[in-house]
């Protein structure tokens, strides 16, 4: 009989559907695959290269639980010249991927009575971990007219004496939109003010367009930095998603539970990908920014070619590889969710992506375009087939 947590849980919807898709492909059926979030890039042939050298260097034991040191300096050089914010080895945990460094977060501070506040569209994984952890997510809408930022008065509305955290993930999953300073300073003042901590997940950093910056929330004053833990990894700027390489950072007594639930658990992360983690930050970046340009070409030819279907409405990502279009004007008749219509479309177009739903909004489905231009192409052309006469 499985426990109560392991019946409560609901599989990754984004899994799922490139699971779905893999699986048409493997049976010889063409599908463009627009689900799942993965650079199509190969990782850097320097990065690859430091890790056959740390195999050849005998260098395969068990590592100290929260990371090889040379891998922590790594990682607080580059929060400081990156984001400006100073840490110590003892504020700093190498986990097995972003998503394991946020679910210890949730392990470490979340418990029975608990409320989380998770603005909506959110990653499809921060309820269930919350969730997981017998606590209880809170969702606070936001609007495609403010660019899916968390607006000060709504989060007010939610926080109760039960809140424990907020979580922000910027540049964001699934909308593609980043938050501005002032928007954060204005979430900093209210977490401080009602003594709430702040899980900052910044997995996507790297990846903006347009002039777009970024900001961590936790440099912007020492209070909110004591309050705040940082997450980050290499999957997405450094393509290296297989890898499963995350870190977090933030208050020490934090840091050092993440560490001793992570003890329980996985112990370290793998060896060799900690030492292709040190070459990923210290050795040369030019691949980020030729990444970037084939990215930003993709992202003007998506949402170009979304806009272009009748009935899709899709706003320009400012960061991530994702488009974000807003498709409630084609429910009608069989079709009445982004669940249907996801379905729809990979039975009849051959193309899979992600429901809406899945995110907290059914308006609306998410495409990424971390994938081939032809592919982009030939998936545009088959929905915009498969659609015509839906938003009509």
């Amino acid at each position: 009989m499985l426990s109560e947590r392991a019946s409560r849980i609901k599989p990754s919807p984004t899994l799922a559907m490139d699971a779905k898709a893999k699986a048409m492909k493997a049976g010889g059926t063409d599908v463009v695959n627009f689900g799942v979030g993965e650079p199509d890039f190969d990782t850097p042939e320097n990065i690859k290269e430091a890790a056959i050298k740390a195999i050849r260097d005998g260098k395969t034991k068990y590592t100290p639980v929260g990371g090889i040191e040379p891998l922590k300096d790594a990682i607080i050089e580059k929060l400081k010249n990156d984001n400006g914010l100073s840490y110590s080895r003892d504020e700093v945990v190498v986990s097995c991927g972003a998503k394991h460094s946020l679910y210890n977060i949730a392990q470490a501070l979340f418990g029975p009575g608990d409320e989380v506040i998770i603005p909506s569209p959110y990653w499809v994984s921060y309820p269930e971990q919350v969730a997981l952890n017998d606590a209880t997510p809170v969702f606070v809408k936001t609007y495609e007219s403010d660019s899916f930022m968390l607006g000060p008065e709504a989060l007010k509305e939610k926080i109760t004496g039960k809140t424990k955290a907020i979580i922000l993930n910027s540049p964001s999953n699934p909308t593609g939109f980043t938050y501005d300073k002032r928007t954060l300073e204005a979430v900093a003042e209210i977490a401080l003010s009602r003594g709430l901590y702040v899980v900052s997940d910044e997995i996507y950093e790297k990846l903006l367009y347009g002039g777009a910056s970024h900001v961590s929330i936790a440099s912007l004053g020492k209070e909110i930095k004591d309050r705040s833990i940082v997450v980050n990894g290499f999957s997405k700027a450094y393509a290296m998603t297989g890898w499963r390489l995350g870190y977090a950072a933030g208050p020490k007594e934090i840091i050092k539970a993440m560490t001793d639930i992570q003890s329980q658990s996985t112990s370290n992360p793998t060896s060799i990908a900690q030492w292709a983690g040190v070459e990923a930050l210290r050795g040369p970046q030019d691949f980020i920014g030729r990444m970037l340009s084939e990215f930003d070409r993709r992202r003007k030819f998506i949402v170009g070619g979304l806009n272009s279907i009748k009935g899709v409405r899709c706003l320009m990502p400012a960061g991530a590889f994702y488009a974000f279009p807003n498709v409630s004007a084609l429910y009608k008749g069989a079709i009445g969710s982004s669940g249907d219509l996801a379905l729809y479309l990979i039975e009849k177009a051959k193309v899979a992506l992600v429901p809406g739903s899945a995110f907290g909004d059914d308006d609306y489905i998410r495409l990424s375009y971390a994938a081939s231009m032809p592919d982009i192409e030939k998936g545009l052309r088959r929905m915009r087939e498969a659609l015509s006469g839906q938003g009509s």
